[in-house]
């Protein structure tokens, strides 16, 4: 945390750009930093000729954004290796399908950086900033990225729906309203697909998370995550 504060200056970002550039400067969390650099550097053999992002990754989004998507991690040869919030793999091809569907995005295809992929009242984001091993994060590098996810949610003043894929989503979703002082209901709501909670006047949606786990399983499918966005859509109007 003492890394973390030293890059936030002493202050709070004022614009998304400047907190963008604090993000992908992070060092804080050795284990992730050594994985994510690794993996930038041996890189899989389908994506031999990338340049690797191999930094952590900032959001994504309008910064009028009205709905809020919120994921785990950058995937290593996804988001790791294309340095934007799920593109470059199956997980991203869900997820931005959906939420062209939904009228959220301009094109179903997120590749690469420059791909031309605009949101249209919608941010993406996730709670851990740098690909975790395993897409496992610990407690610890949990709780010392939250200060970015803090400091991102206060830079979008207009959200008003949060849709949280996974429970590792949901959890940091909740813990971030906590640490900013937001009424919750208690006890807090256990995880289920599709679920709706108020929170302070707006709302919190939950999703099962866009994996290959639960889409190839058929856990995830696409009218189901479909309806998710159809009503983030309403509920953020």
């Amino acid at each position: 945390m003492e890394q973390q504060r030293q890059l936030l200056g002493g202050r709070p970002a004022e614009t998304l750009s400047e907190l963008e550039h604090r993000i992908v400067e992070c060092r804080a969390c050795p284990r992730l930093v050594t994985w994510r650099e690794e993996v930038a550097a041996t890189k899989r053999a389908a994506f031999a000729d990338d340049e690797y992002w191999g930094r952590p990754v900032p959001g994504f989004g309008d910064p009028g954004a009205r709905v809020a998507v919120i994921g785990l991690a950058p995937a290593a040869h996804g988001a790791n290796r294309t340095g934007r919030m799920f593109t470059g793999d199956r997980s991203g091809d869900w997820l931005y399908r959906a939420m062209h569907r939904a009228g959220l995005a301009s094109q179903p295809e997120s590749t690469h950086r420059r791909d031309g992929l605009e949101l249209a009242g919608a941010w993406v984001t996730a709670p851990v900033r740098c690909a975790p091993p395993a897409n496992k994060p610990t407690p610890l590098e949990r709780d010392t990225c939250s200060g970015w996810l803090d400091a991102e949610l206060a830079l979008l003043p207009h959200l008003r729906v949060f849709v949280t894929l996974g429970q590792f989503a949901y959890q940091a979703a909740w813990a971030h309203f906590r640490r900013t002082g937001i009424d919750l209901p208690v006890p807090r709501p256990a995880f289920a697909h599709g679920r709706e909670v108020p929170v302070d006047g707006r709302w919190v949606v939950t999703s099962y998370h866009v994996s290959q786990q639960n889409t190839f399983t058929g856990k995830l499918t696409e009218p189901m995550l479909d309806a998710v966005f159809e009503r983030a859509v309403e509920l953020s109007s």
